[in-house]
């Protein structure tokens, strides 16, 4: 009999670059958009609006985008902050030519962008866009570790206009972003629910959404929804990388339609964020509809999913929402569409907005709840395989809030609305419902084996609240909590199975300390710090999780117990997991245990380390029935010639009777 057990010791990593940047020319290179025609040269002054800091590809990266009055070559500009004289960008910044087109008519004017590369870590960056003599202010960012744990937030349906009123409605918006960036000021993303604004083309609605200086600090993960669609301004604004704007994400791909979106992914520090155009869901007016959405996310998992270590979906359509919208025809389609898909993929969180209120689902597999038993609020979930947290955000700006809305009892169809069996007052597949009409936002902290997610207030019943200013009820909990107040929290750890995960975060080499960060929870093996030895390489230590070996064979047989590891690797950087070695032992006796040879780094006696086979205990034919728990001390030494990154490694344990 041979039993196998996988574990996997997934390691996260990408280069980090060098902090260390000279006020001189930056090695940056230039990603210009596709797709879009060059500008004309010409020589009138223009006036620069409408300027947003966007997503990269991934944390290396920036883009700009902005409007122009005038169809000149523009340029954006880009330079350590430190190395300003007397507040302006030294001779020497690095430049990058801008690239766009004409906008529509109701936009008027051009649109530009330009994609920074090759950002260093840890480093404040100022930039500015136009040409000689004709510049914007300028503006900064600042970018965080290229490796390890960061916070996002995301923000639902700002909306602006909806309201009736446009500048209540900006009001609103701009005191979220400054509430949640001043309380998190090193979240490293905005991520949108959609709806930016209420009509499409409003330029009066986009210079409201655009005025907070947050989104010329921290860079916007845009989304497109229903109120974006139907018009070009949203395009104009938002230029997002890796889009695909091929015919069924792109407007429903009707022919006859104002095309803008489209679907597009990028990677920023071991999360993979993937997102939809939902507006194209109908096959019927010409595009690829829900099928056409699910083969986009299986290509980009199947080719990029390697390369992160979470899986994020952003749309506009909520599923599993508890207002209105959750009775829509569009979204039961979505319902029966997408969950499956998300729960094989492996997704392990989807961020959507359109129903103004905010909801945390239980844990869905394939469009069922996953644990029947898991509770109301739980503030801890595990998902298993195939678990999906689905996220609903409210108005961040208090434009306009959906009440919930009663589940219907006599719904018994399970992609409807029914109750919850634990709570019949809520649906069945939400674990948290919350609407006060009180502005709020979604903290996301992303961390080595766990994703916390807390829904926080960020305003009370009072102004700016235009929504609640305009006459709508307002009911802030009976403690009145204040901004800053948690609405919901919950930490999802994640799904190790039968494996035992290994991670190992290599550093630069010194000066400096070689460190390794390993996090135990639900099965990763905690292997300490290492440390430079001898100039030349770098050692930690730690111990494999006990194994349970349990005998109870009238036969009294031999068996074994032995594993070996892949090779340790972060994308395309690799070291040999021959440089793993061990020392087994016997924790418990039991079951004639005894524990197998200790085994060399392969770094001390160029063997093969543990990348063979090596035996972990066993025990001789006649031995007593019963239990044994093994374990291992694990000796790593990695030459200083590796990269520095968060690597992952498989060991896989083989189990052996006759």
């Amino acid at each position: 009999m041979k039993l196998s057990t996988s574990t996997q010791a997934s390691e996260l990593v990408r280069r980090r670059v060098a902090t260390g940047v000279t006020a001189a020319v930056l090695g940056l290179s230039v990603a210009l958009g596709s797709g879009l025609a060059a500008p004309a040269a010409a020589v009138e002054p223009a006036n620069l609006t409408g300027i947003i800091l966007g997503v990269g590809a991934n944390e290396t990266q920036r883009t700009v985008t902005w409007y122009s009055s005038a169809d000149t070559a523009q340029t954006l500009q880009v330079s350590p902050t430190s190395a300003l004289v007397n507040g302006e960008l030294p001779p020497g910044s690095a430049t990058f030519d801008a690239t766009g087109a004409a906008n529509i008519a109701a936009s008027g004017g051009f649109n530009r962008h330009a994609t920074i590369t090759d950002l260093k870590e840890n480093t404040a960056y100022s930039y500015r866009v136009g040409s000689e003599g004709n510049w914007s202010p300028t503006y900064s960012f600042k970018t965080q570790d290229f490796e390890g744990d960061y916070d996002f937030l995301f923000l639902g349906d700002p909306q602006i206009g909806s309201s009736g009123n446009t500048l209540k409605d900006q009001a609103g918006w701009e005191d979220t972003l400054k509430v949640a960036t001043a309380a998190n000021p090193d979240t490293e993303l905005l991520v949108s629910g959609g709806d930016h604004v209420e009509s499409a083309n409003n330029e009066s609605q986009w210079n409201s959404f655009l005025a907070p200086d947050q989104l010329r600090q921290y860079p916007l993960v845009a989304t497109i929804g229903n109120h974006d669609v139907g018009g070009k301004a949203y395009e104009q604004h938002h230029f997002t990388p890796n889009t695909d704007r091929s015919a069924p994400y792109y407007d429903n791909g009707n022919p006859a339609g104002t095309k803008s979106g489209g679907d597009y992914w990028f990677i920023h520090k071991d999360v993979l964020f993937i997102d939809l155009n939902s507006n194209s869901y109908n096959p019927s007016q010409g595009g690829g509809g829900d099928a056409a959405h699910v083969k986009y996310v299986t290509d980009v998992i199947n080719k990029h999913g390697s390369e992160a270590k979470w899986k994020v979906l952003v749309y506009h359509h909520s599923i599993y929402s508890p207002a209105t919208h959750s009775k829509d025809s569009d979204n039961k389609v979505r319902r029966q569409d997408f969950t499956t898909a998300f729960s094989d993929l492996g997704v392990d969180m989807v961020l959507q907005g359109h129903d103004h209120s905010y909801s945390r689902s239980y844990l869905i597999k394939n469009g069922r709840k996953a644990d029947p038993a898991e509770q109301p609020g739980a503030t801890d979930v595990y998902p298993g395989p195939g678990g999906v947290l689905y996220v609903t955000a409210n108005s961040a700006s208090g434009s306009k809030y959906y009440d919930i809305e009663k589940p219907n009892a006599a719904d018994k169809d399970p992609n409807g609305v029914g109750p919850d069996p634990l709570d019949p007052n809520k649906h069945w597949f939400n674990s948290v419902e919350n609407q006060e009409h009180v502005r709020s936002y979604v903290k996301v902290q992303v961390r080595a084996d766990k994703l916390v997610l807390e829904n926080l207030r960020s305003g009370t019943c009072a102004a700016p609240n235009a929504s609640v200013e305009a006459g709508s009820w307002c009911n802030n909990t009976p403690e009145n909590q204040p901004v800053g107040s948690i609405v919901d929290k919950v930490t999802v750890h994640p799904y190790h199975g039968d494996s035992q995960s290994l991670q190992v975060n290599v550093p630069n080499p010194a000066p400096g300390e070689f460190g390794w960060t390993i996090d135990g929870y639900n099965g990763l093996v905690d292997l300490g710090t290492a440390k430079e030895r001898n100039g030349n390489h770098f050692e930690a230590t730690g111990r494999i999780n006990p194994l349970l070996v349990t005998d109870s064979r009238r036969s009294l047989s031999p068996w074994s117990v032995s594993a070996n590891v892949s090779d340790f690797q972060d994308a395309g950087k690799t070291f040999s997991g021959a440089n793993l070695g061990w020392t087994p032992y016997v924790l418990d006796g039991g079951a004639g245990a005894k524990a197998s040879d200790p085994v060399a780094s392969g770094y001390d006696d160029k063997g093969k380390g543990l990348s063979v086979s090596r035996g972990l205990g066993s025990a001789d034919q006649g031995h007593a029935r019963g239990t044994a728990r093994l374990g291992a001390d694990l000796d790593l030494k990695i030459p200083d010639s590796v990269e520095k990154g968060a690597y992952r490694a498989t060991l896989t344990i083989t189990a052996l009777s006759s």
